[in-house]
């Protein structure tokens, strides 16, 4: 029977199609152009007859896979420095919209209809092309777009806000485990999030998942989805008590009739209206 024979050299060809792509790169299964999306579909047949083929020469499929693994890998390499290759290989850009205007003969030439642009807006939640500024239909086919300045959403920047630089979170309880390393990444330690788990009322075995933001602020997933987690809220009182604070001391400064007492409450009050500006980004999130 030639079915173990087949299992085997199966086998082979998956562990060979494996590391050939792992070398390749991500971008074999990501976005493709031309040539690795040829590459792509070759492999797989390559890898698919020496599976089945049995009376073919195991050798002959090797090499035949070998060399379209090393021509695209080659390629690869010498595009890396040639822009003039890498864009007769890989293509470029097409401008589609530019200033709220579509280029038809772009459309054209690219043979792309105004109901497929369209299609490609809406799946970037765009519905007016006169909000476009500038849209670019990239060698890997994906549409990148660029709304004009005043349909881009606000950001901090625009509006003078400072923000605290945003870490990675880490998830620092697994299926009911403590993940040491990815607590001491967050910078925290076991006797914290024990503290924390504390205040919330559960267990780390009770945990399927918990994890930790760039604020500190620990979320808890259960393994009971009927069991509600009390919602934590000591970062939004104390931003209540400094506001109080704050207010308070304008109260004073207001209702003293000694000067020098009006001005130590006012510059107090100052004082702790500049540190809620700055705790702000924190304390809000």
């Amino acid at each position: 029977m030639d079915w173990p024979h087949i299992v085997l050299r199966s086998l082979s060809a998956i562990a060979m199609l494996y590391i050939l792509t792992r070398i390749l790169g991500k971008k074999q299964i990501s976005q493709l152009t031309f040539f690795e999306y040829i590459t792509g579909i070759t492999l797989g047949e390559l890898a698919g007859f020496i599976s089945t083929d049995v009376e073919a020469h195991y050798a002959h499929g090797i090499a035949a896979l070998l060399t379209w693994f090393l021509v695209p890998l080659t390629i690869e390499l010498i595009t890396l420095k040639s822009i003039k290759l890498r864009h007769l290989l890989e293509g470029k850009g097409t401008v589609m919209i530019q200033e709220g205007k579509v280029m038809g003969k772009n459309l054209k030439k690219e043979r792309y209809t105004i109901n497929e642009l369209l299609e490609q807006l809406r799946t970037k939640n765009v519905f007016n092309v006169a909000d476009v500024e500038f849209a670019v239909l990239e060698p890997s086919g994906d549409l990148s777009v660029l709304l004009k300045k005043e349909n881009q959403p606000l950001t901090a920047k625009d509006i003078g806000l400072q923000v605290r630089h945003e870490k990675e979170p880490q998830a620092v309880i697994l299926d009911g485990r403590i993940m040491n390393e990815s607590l001491a990444i967050a910078g925290f330690s076991r006797e914290w999030l024990h503290t924390e788990l504390e205040k919330l009322g559960v267990t780390s075995d009770n945990v399927f998942l918990g994890q930790v933001d760039s604020y500190g602020s620990l979320y808890v997933d259960l393994y009971d989805d009927k069991l509600q987690v009390p919602q934590n809220n000591e970062r939004q009182l104390l931003m209540a008590n400094l506001k109080k604070c704050e207010a308070d001391l304008v109260l004073y400064s207001l209702s003293t009739e000694s000067k020098e007492a009006r001005v130590m409450y006012e510059n107090a009050a100052a004082q702790i209206r500049s540190e809620i500006e700055k705790l702000a980004p924190m304390l809000k999130s």
